[in-house]
């Protein structure tokens, strides 16, 4: 018998270290370099405060507005070197905080061990998935990661698993992480008639995250030069233009959890501003990739002199164009190879894209003709249709009050306005990118302060003082209740959350929900009546304070 046991349990020890061998087999890559080109140290000089270069031409520097601008040159491995060299601190910073917030989302440190072998096996074969020119520049900024993550997994792992966080955001989209609003107008309701897009860049992953803000200008050895607001050590773009006047912006669709690797969306963007220089020529480079996640890819085109919509699923991919003088576009797809699918379907049911498509179309229609200013306050709206007061932080607004960036180009005058923090209500610094493409020798270029637009006036009222308070309650309460442990929201927290933003829906739906967490059934009825008199953002979430609802229906006896 006992034979039998030591047996079982050799065979047992077999199996799980021949299963660890493969796994780790699996997940193992590669150096993109050939032998002998690996640089150990990149060398740095300090210009001045916040202003930094390295000897073969690139640069980092802080402006006035708080937003780092970085100038990268040379072939890719040299230019991930630089951008690691040069931004290493904003990039322990940067991973830090994502780390943290992933830390503050899952309620466990062994489940999060456990996502941490999952994820890694999902991209397990990542790199086979995204073009070598972006491998070497990955793996040459990954260098300088920090090396206090190591025992997530090896640097250049971490780095390149970071470029597929944009489409995991994206498919996660129940978290409220993304809720990206775009738009295009040309003609009558453009100003001087050239094109001319706005668009908020909704990806939330925490306050600390959506710190220092980067403006990124590529002068690469093959291909266009382009501008991309970014962060530290991100080579994907989501949004951004090159020299030839093309304009690349990510706008989420609904997406399924995908099953395997694929090429990130923000890669694709790169490819795109990198190497199309009219809608013709990026939609061949869409659709010559498979795609991690569907995404909507708003195109804006100075060679056209119009926008187009290029809709890709992992299974399809589609080009819409519009003749019409403006074009919008929120969470759900358009064109007719792609308005059925399913999951389109499925989040248009959830009623927030469509619903913040509607006032887009409003303010266009009441502001037009529109020049930048005009397409800031679009960018800037907080209400709701038809004008309603809905609440801060509501997902069918426009601005939500996330937005990692807003940005204003117009392609045919090449310029490009990129909001200083916070959000979208710092000023929209203007950037001409016909004279920063010529000046590729200095070692530093800044904005145009005469064509730039001012602060939102919203940043200096009490209403915003008070959705501090709004965030930083909600934070707490949001953690709580993944992570659980001793927390007590008293009752001057309560009624400090409740000011902050007292016609938001959310307010009561983390009230309910809290009061739910610790069985103070009676508050948390309370709450979430209130919430269900307000504007709820979507349908899953009327549904998640309903049965909240029931829950303490069914404790208090009520029927």
């Amino acid at each position: 018998m006992r034979k039998k046991i030591k047996i079982v349990f050799g065979v047992f020890v077999l199996v799980l270290l021949v299963l660890v061998a493969i796994y780790f087999f699996n997940v193992h890559m590669s150096s993109p370099l050939a032998g002998g080109q690996e640089i150990d140290h990149v060398k740095v000089e300090n210009l001045g405060d916040d202003h930094y270069a390295t000897i073969d031409g690139s640069w980092i520097h802080k402006n006035d507005k708080e937003i780092w601008e970085i100038y990268l040159r040379g072939d890719p491995y040299e230019r991930g070197l630089a951008f690691g060299a040069l931004a290493q601190q904003l990039l322990a910073e940067k991973e830090s905080s994502f780390i943290t917030e992933i830390e503050n989302r899952v309620p466990s440190s062994s489940y999060l061990n456990f996502l941490k072998y999952v994820v890694g096996w999902f991209h397990r074969d990542l790199d086979e998935y995204v073009p070598e020119e972006y491998l070497k520049e990955i793996y040459g900024s990954s260098q300088y990661m920090a090396d206090s993550f190591d025992y997530i997994s090896p640097k250049y792992h971490r780095g390149l698993s970071y470029h597929a966080a944009h489409d995991i955001g994206h498919a996660l989209q129940n978290m409220n992480l993304v809720g990206c609003t775009s738009f295009a107008v040309r003609g009558e309701k453009s100003e001087n008639g050239k094109l001319l897009i706005g668009r908020n860049f909704d990806f939330y992953f925490g306050e600390e995250f959506a710190k220092d803000r980067m403006v990124a200008f590529y002068n690469p050895d093959d291909g266009y030069q382009f501008m991309s607001v970014t962060w530290a050590c991100f080579s994907g773009v989501v949004s951004g233009m090159n020299e030839m006047g093309l304009t690349v912006t990510l706008n989420s669709a609904k997406s399924g959890i995908p099953s395997m690797g694929k090429t990130p969306v923000s890669i694709i963007a790169r490819q795109i501003l990198q190497y199309a220089g009219t809608i013709d020529e990026a939609y061949d480079i869409a659709r010559s990739y498979e795609s991690f996640v569907a995404e909507t890819f708003l195109i804006g085109s100075k060679q056209d002199g119009r926008a187009a919509l290029i809709e890709k699923t992992p299974e399809a991919t589609a080009l819409y164009e519009e003749n019409d003088s403006e074009m919008i576009i929120t969470n759900h797809f358009q064109s007719n190879e792609l308005q059925d699918d399913p999951l389109n379907q499925e989040y248009l049911q959830e009623g927030v894209s469509d619903y913040r498509y509607e006032r887009v179309g409003q303010l266009i229609d009441s502001l037009a003709p529109l020049n930048p200013e005009k397409v800031a306050l679009v960018l800037r709206d907080k209400r709701g249709v038809d004008g309603e007061d809905i609440g801060l932080a509501n997902e069918k607004a426009i601005n939500q009050l996330i937005a990692h960036h807003s940005v204003i180009f117009s392609p045919e005058q090449m310029i490009a306005w990129v909001s200083a923090p916070p959000y979208q209500l710092g000023d929209f610094i203007a950037y001409d990118l016909n004279k920063i493409f010529k000046e590729t020798k200095k070692k530093q270029f800044t904005y145009t302060d005469s064509l730039s637009i001012g602060k939102d006036a919203f940043l200096f009222t009490d209403r915003y003082k008070r959705y501090i308070d709004f965030v930083e309650i909600r934070g707490k309460i949001q953690k709580h209740l993944a992570k659980g442990g001793e927390f007590v929201l008293h009752n001057e927290d309560v009624n400090r959350f409740i000011e902050s933003n007292p016609h938001g829906f959310l307010t009561y739906f983390y009230l309910g929900d809290y009061f739910k967490s610790i069985e103070s059934w009676q508050e948390a009825e309370k709450y979430y009546n209130i919430a269900l008199d307000l504007e709820i953002a979507k349908k899953s979430e009327r549904k998640h304070i309903e049965e909240g609802l029931k829950i303490c229906r069914k404790h208090l006896n009520i029927q």
